[in-house]
């Protein structure tokens, strides 16, 4: 995760208020006009959205002050102090916890609806999902240590790397073991056979213990 362009997009907001606060006869800013002071909360909440999640503290904080306070001369000091110190958390390195958090209850999820098609005997469906939370898995982790996901074909256009590729620089870079790699190696072949329709070469076995597997690598290597 860049944190140094998340810390702008605050310190940009955090800025701006300062300069009100400045220009301002109220502390509430209420002497200002509104389309402004409106244009500032409304790019603060949706960066509070966009950087911890909808379901984070810091969003679940916003909601709660604008249902008590919906005024807007009422609320803008106290949104503009979630920007602060989601800002401070950023630089004090707590957000990466809360993203991996996110991350981990979001494929948490879908592990647990292939879970029930497996159950229901949807075999390959069920290995589809697994595969696909797992591909998405190991791009957040590349993400997370600075790995590049895409790169430029022959006409300069940006293309996805393969996630073997990104599995082979990610046990590279030693994020995770050589162990790992040859699991993960061995996991999206079960994922390409499913995509592809070759639902003879493998078993329900064989993807409930893809999905266990998958289960556990994500819990070990949170992104």
């Amino acid at each position: 995760m860049n944190n140094n362009v998340f810390v702008s997009q605050l310190s940009t907001l955090i800025h701006e208020y300062e300069s009100f606060q400045q220009t301002a006869r109220h502390k509430d800013l209420s002497d200002l006009p509104k389309a402004n002071r409106q244009s500032l909360i409304t790019r603060s909440i949706a960066a509070i959205h966009r950087i911890s999640g909808k379901a984070s503290t810091y969003a679940t904080e916003v909601e709660r002050i604008l249902v008590q306070l919906p005024d807007l001369h009422l609320h803008t000091s106290s949104i503009m102090g979630i920007v602060q110190a989601l800002k401070d958390d950023i630089e004090a390195g707590y957000i990466q916890t809360l993203v991996e958090l996110i991350h981990g209850e979001l494929f948490a999820d879908f592990l647990e609806m292939a879970q029930h098609l497996c159950d229901a005997g949807y075999k390959d469906a069920a290995a589809v999902i697994v595969g696909s939370t797992l591909e998405n898995h190991i791009r957040k982790l590349c993400d997370k240590h600075g790995i590049p996901t895409e790169s430029p074909d022959k006409d300069g256009n940006l293309r996805p790397v393969k996630s073997d590729t990104l599995n082979s620089e990610l046990a590279k870079a030693n994020v995770y073991s050589k162990l790992d790699q040859k699991g993960v190696t061995a996991w999206l072949d079960i994922r390409n056979k499913a995509a592809h329709g070759h639902y003879e070469q493998y078993t329900v076995e064989q993807v409930m213990l893809f999905l266990a597997e998958v289960r556990s690598f994500i819990t070990r290597n949170p992104a």
